[in-house]
């Protein structure tokens, strides 16, 4: 049995492109990301130590998105990897959205699935 906890549309501004003048300004990047774990232990016992404590899987992409980046998809393998490193989760899919970067689109991005589902 595979249950998801997941995120939906957590904002970070950080700089993101390969464009000088990207590199000179901050921009918003949007994360969903779905986690596989298993939640029963969590929700027999309700204490969050038996499941993915959310506010620190989003703390920890901030501090990701402190360093500069030129790429989305840098920025979601390293996103994929550090939540498979750091968390109680066997897969993940992270989803980023760069709304800004194309006047014309709502939004543009990657999603990408890491470890076994």
């Amino acid at each position: 049995m595979t249950d998801i906890v997941f995120i939906k549309q957590f904002k970070v501004q950080t700089v993101i492109g390969v464009y000088e003048w990207e590199k000179a300004i901050q921009q918003t990047l949007e994360f969903d990301l779905e986690l596989a774990t298993d939640i029963r232990q969590a929700a027999a016992t309700d204490d969050l130590q038996y499941t993915l404590d959310y506010s620190a899987v989003c703390t920890a992409i901030a501090e990701l998105c402190q360093h500069p980046h030129e790429l989305i998809e840098t920025v979601a393998e390293k996103v994929a990897a550090m939540v498979l490193d750091k968390f109680p989760t066997k897969a993940v899919k992270v989803t980023i959205a760069k709304p800004a970067a194309v006047p014309a689109a709502a939004s543009v991005g990657v999603s990408i699935s890491r470890g076994s589902w």
